[in-house]
């Protein structure tokens, strides 16, 4: 893990990183008022996990989520990366349906990681597909919001997806969202469009909801939405949708973070709450990345017969 040195009482900081300067601002400031950590332990934890996290979100584009004030003040989504940037920062132009074209900023080093997040990026949130191709993401997932339901069943809504998707012959990966919910991950070959994986997670949701109506829910319209069901939420499977990234703390009072964890350990009973930007990194060290297949070429999932199977394709 890499480490941040920072003075320990300096509100702003130049450090240099590969031969590159970045500022760092308002390192005093409170980001978590009731645990008392402050941006520079934001920035902290990022240094000491990037190893980890830059094989996830490097080449794909980053929306920013920017909480200036930290959790308890008003924060803002902004997708075009500011006029004023780095010269070495990479951009990503992405063409939208409307005909505009926006450039996003990609994370792809320590540098640019610490640069988003000094700008008040608490969580990190990348599209699903590389930029030079972003109509084919690299996976499919299902992202489990509680909606109401405590996290034992979180857990087994995660448990239900892994089994169900296994017996697809899937390989599966299962993270927690570092918030209330969990996320299970599938690695998939190159070929499918974004629309034919929303459009198989959909399917795959539909039926795990009616087999399991005592647990699951796939009903988007929260009017019609049964509470206290999970959501198997597959429409963050759209084209220009994002999640927090693996190893992406969130804007949660106990600073979660989103953290790759075993199926052993689900079954174990493990808690949303486990996870913080003070214990990961030392977990990242014992573990290794679980999730670095996610990150490699080889072993991924061709997608393709089950949509021609299905009739998506």
């Amino acid at each position: 893990m890499a480490r941040l040195a920072l003075p320990k009482d300096a509100d702003t900081a130049n450090v240099e990183v590969a031969g590159r300067s970045v500022h760092l601002t308002n390192l005093r400031k409170v980001y978590w008022p009731e645990r008392g950590f402050t941006k520079r332990d934001l920035l902290a934890y990022y240094a000491a996990v990037a190893p980890a996290l830059l094989p996830h979100v490097r080449d794909k584009a980053i929306v920013m989520k920017r909480y200036p004030n930290g959790i308890g003040g008003a924060f803002f989504f902004m997708k075009r990366v500011p006029a004023q940037h780095p010269p070495w920062l990479k951009t990503c132009a992405i063409e939208h349906g409307s005909g505009s074209v926006i450039d996003f900023a990609i994370v792809d080093d320590v540098a640019s990681l610490l640069w988003l997040v000094n700008l008040g990026c608490i969580d990190l949130n990348p599209w699903y597909a590389p930029c030079d191709d972003v109509n084919h993401p690299e996976y499919l997932h299902f992202d489990l919001d509680p909606n109401g339901a405590p996290f034992s069943a979180v857990r087994e809504a995660a448990l239900i997806v892994h089994d169900t998707l296994e017996a697809l012959g899937m390989p599966t990966f299962a993270k927690t969202s570092g918030s209330k919910g969990m996320h299970v991950y599938v690695p998939i070959e190159h070929g499918p469009t974004q629309k034919e994986v929303w459009t198989f997670a959909k399917l795959v949701s539909m039926r795990m909801a009616g087999a399991h109506p005592d647990v699951l829910t796939a009903e988007y319209k929260i009017a019609k939405r049964p509470e206290g069901r999970v959501l198997v939420d597959y429409n963050q499977n759209r084209w220009g949708a994002t999640l927090a990234s693996v190893y992406s703390v969130r804007p949660t009072p106990h600073a979660g973070v989103s953290t790759p964890v075993t199926w052993e350990e689900v079954e174990r009973g493990v808690e949303t709450e486990d996870f913080t930007l003070l214990n990961v990194p030392q977990r990242l060290a014992k573990t290794g990345d679980l999730w670095k297949p996610l990150a490699q070429s080889r072993g991924r999932f061709d997608l393709a017969p089950l949509l021609a199977a299905t009739h998506v394709a």
